[in-house]
């Protein structure tokens, strides 16, 4: 489970960490991961955000891509620099991964997302 406190959950926080200066991106068929490291932030724990849209499935399937998703990040909290937010993306291939296959993508991702940040 996600600590509440490396939860991202204000759509503002999202926004910065999508689009906002800063940021990293790196992306494939399964997911897309967005970062940002924030100066102001870097006392901060990392805080985490997950976008699961309607074209991954439906609802039980979005939740339980969502929580694969979780249990994924929160082993890989540590790897990661105080202060940063990231935003994992599932794509629709998402939805049919195995867990082993998205946590394989997510530790590309974010190994490329650390080199450009």
């Amino acid at each position: 489970m996600l600590p509440a406190r490396h939860r991202l959950r204000e759509s503002a926080d999202f926004a910065a960490a999508v689009r906002g200066s800063g940021r990293a991106r790196s992306g494939s068929g399964l997911l897309v991961v967005h970062a940002r490291r924030a100066d102001a932030r870097s006392e901060h724990p990392t805080r985490v955000g997950f976008v699961v849209s309607k074209a991954v499935g439906n609802a039980v399937i979005r939740n339980r891509t969502k929580r694969r998703l979780r249990h994924l990040m929160a082993d890989r909290l540590p790897a990661l620099q105080p202060g940063t937010d990231v935003v994992v993306r599932a794509n629709p291939a998402a939805a049919t991964a195995t867990y082993a296959a998205l946590g394989a993508e997510l530790d590309r991702l974010l190994a490329r997302v650390k080199a450009l940040a």
